[in-house]
């Protein structure tokens, strides 16, 4: 029990301390320049300027209706946590309100206000709370039906929301950076998620793959495992060859193998948090 409070409390700290973040990206770079984060800070936005609305207040009455249905649908503890960071991230909002304006550059702005938000957001999300909005709208639509993307349901809300932000702010350009701000509060999503220490898995099959794992493990210094395979087009088995490595050992892997055997079929993909000997 005493774990468990103890965990509460921290989960609820934190997450204060990633809505002042976000707070402070929307109201001292987006807000002052017209620009959308997508959500309900969107069409906060337009409020503010058009009918002189406080933001963090619209915010809140814009969330009542989902956390009742997220009460009822996603649990009492990320409900009582959302509620406690849609408010904290709203007020904080309003508070910043009269700050000075930091940037006055609609595109830097987009740059320091996306990648503030973004890290904000991610430390809200990842102890379990939010701050209302696309992001809640997702799960909401998530858990009465599985088979929704909420990201793709998110991705849609945002950009029906900046569409409106464009109309009302009659400028092309606000658009366009609020997509740019959008685009990097997800990439900082992505990084505290799953982390910035990127590699690479790249996957060779070829007939001499013996040869080229040796040449990999005596020129590069990197381990490689075999998988066993089979090609459904002539049913010859072969070694599937995969390595994880640093994103600038790719060049020479890949040369390696092509000089070895230049009808080798090569794979490279994106690999994250990779942990175990030479990684974390």
């Amino acid at each position: 029990m005493k774990n468990k409070i103890f965990n509460l409390i921290k989960e609820i700290v934190l997450s204060l301390i990633g809505c002042f973040i976000a707070a402070f990206g929307t109201a001292c770079f987006l807000l002052p320049n017209q620009l959308s984060s997508g959500g309900f800070s969107g069409i906060a936005t337009i409020l503010y300027y058009f009918l002189n609305f406080q933001m963090g207040t619209t915010i809140i009455l814009m969330n009542i209706p989902l956390f009742i249905i997220s009460y009822l649908k996603l649990g009492r503890d990320f409900f009582f946590k959302s509620i406690i960071s849609t408010i904290a991230f709203s007020k904080f909002i309003d508070y910043m309100d009269d700050f000075k304006v930091i940037e006055n550059d609609k595109f830097l702005a987009s740059i320091y206000g996306g990648v503030l938000v973004g890290l904000g957001l991610a430390i809200v999300f990842k102890n379990r709370s939010s701050t209302g909005g696309s992001d809640l709208i997702g799960q909401i639509a998530g858990a009465f039906n599985k088979r929704l993307k909420i990201s793709s349901i998110m991705i849609g809300v945002d950009i029906s929301i900046v569409a409106l932000n464009t109309i009302f702010f009659k400028q092309i350009v606000v658009g366009l950076y609020s997509i740019l701000a959008i685009y990097i509060i997800e990439k900082m999503l992505d990084i505290v998620f799953e982390g910035i220490n990127f590699c690479k898995a790249i996957y060779i099959i070829s007939d001499e793959a013996e040869k080229i794992s040796k040449a990999i493990l005596a020129d590069v210094n990197k381990g490689v495992t075999g998988f066993y395979g089979k090609g459904m087009y002539n049913n010859n088995e072969k070694i599937i060859l995969m390595c994880v490595t640093k994103r600038n050992d790719i060049s020479r892997i890949t040369q390696l193998a092509r000089n070895i055997d230049k009808m080798s079929f090569i794979i490279v993909v994106d690999a994250r948090e990779v942990f175990g000997l030479g990684f974390k």
